[in-house]
């Protein structure tokens, strides 16, 4: 198979899908691997790196459209690849199809087969390639809580792990997911007084015997989120729901009960976010105001750490690349199942029940094209 590494395009984006290494695993198999000239040089891998693992270097986003069987991204095709993506062929990548009705009318237009990292899964749930990502903007997001907590700026001028004889900021983690508990971890380390919330009993039995004393687990419901948001400094969003839109769990009227200067970081924002002001923002403009609130919506946070990310991804996502590279996505799909929740759109018709009711679409279960 021909598989192609893009130059990711949007704004601020310096991971990259695959690194030399990893290049080197897929031309072991006999596979040709094309790599868009400079894809890599935001996470400090150069073309001569790629060359030397056996890529082969092209000049345009174009050509590898033209030519690759399987197009590698790390985040969604924009608009300007719309008309590039060929019928039959493959797009494995982060697409979030449920928040984007354009793009999802798009890949049913182009006939191809759009795989999105986030919907592999697990028989347990767990979600493979989602994770290495969510390790990071869990971290990421207590980090940029603290920074925006400052009063330079914006903040309350809270400092999150307080001093001896002054109490210590709260964070709220909304959902203790693997975002949420890489939340928890780095407020906890900060010396915070945290509170995470989930709906799953058992998930906070799990997390009340990993967690420090500083950690204190409360089962999610309307009421609690409205208690609680009234003393947060920090409320980190990380509910996900795969495939589907994340639910709306704070309001407008809802701000009007916090502090002044506290600050919402919202990770579910690719997802379309799970409080109600939320709308995505960059790293070059990462915040707004709302009600007195801080919002921090960066919609690929861990763009801003490449260096690790784009490792990390590479770990998590380069079995499954190789095994629809060796067998076909149809021979990947019969042989691993963990991969057919990964069909979001195939052949014009959507394969991912979440998209389908996010839009009013027909779906179609992916066992009927396989």
């Amino acid at each position: 198979m021909i598989v192609g590494i893009l130059k990711e395009i949007k704004a601020e984006e310096n991971r990259v899908s695959m690194t030399p290494a990893g290049v080197e695993v897929l031309r072991q198999d006999g596979h040709t691997v094309l790599v868009e000239a400079s894809a890599g040089i935001g996470s400090g891998l150069s073309d001569l790196e790629y060359a030397a693992h056996g890529a082969e270097i092209v000049l345009s986003a174009r050509e590898m459209f033209t030519r690759a069987d399987m197009v590698m991204h790390v985040k969604e095709p924009l608009e300007t690849e719309y008309a590039l993506i060929r019928k039959d062929q493959i797009i494995f990548t982060y697409l979030h199809l449920a928040a984007a009705e354009g793009l999802t009318r798009a890949l049913i237009a182009s006939g191809s087969v759009a795989l999105a990292y986030e919907t592999i899964q697990k028989p347990d749930g767990s979600l493979p390639l989602l994770t290495p990502m969510s390790e990071v903007a869990g971290r990421m997001a207590i980090q940029q809580g603290a920074k925006y907590l400052e009063m330079a700026q914006g903040g309350d001028g809270i400092l999150l792990g307080g001093v001896p004889g002054v109490d210590p900021g709260m964070v709220l983690i909304i959902g203790g997911g693997v975002v949420g508990i890489n939340a928890a971890k780095m407020a906890c380390g900060l010396g915070a007084r945290v509170y995470v919330l989930d709906t799953d009993l058992d998930r906070l039995r799990y997390l009340s015997d990993v967690m420090p004393s500083n950690c204190f687990l409360l089962m999610s419901n309307p009421a609690m989120v409205r208690d609680l948001i009234t003393r947060a400094d920090v409320v980190v969003g990380a509910v996900l729901i795969p495939g589907a839109k994340a639910p709306k769990l704070i309001t407008r009227d809802m701000l009007k009960t916090m502090k002044k200067g506290a600050v919402l970081v919202d990770v579910a924002i690719d997802q379309g976010g799970c409080f109600e002001t939320s709308k995505p923002t960059t790293h070059s403009n990462p915040i707004y105001i709302v009600d007195g609130i801080i919002h921090y919506c960066v919609a690929n946070m861990p763009g801003a750490v490449p260096k690790t990310s784009t490792q990390a991804l590479t770990n998590a996502t380069l079995p499954y690349a190789l095994e629809i590279a060796n067998r076909g996505w149809r021979g990947a799909m019969k042989e691993n199942p963990d991969i057919r929740p990964g069909a979001n759109v195939v052949h014009g018709k959507v394969t991912c029940k979440g998209v389908a009711d996010a839009f009013g679409m027909e779906y179609t279960p992916i066992e009927e094209l396989l």
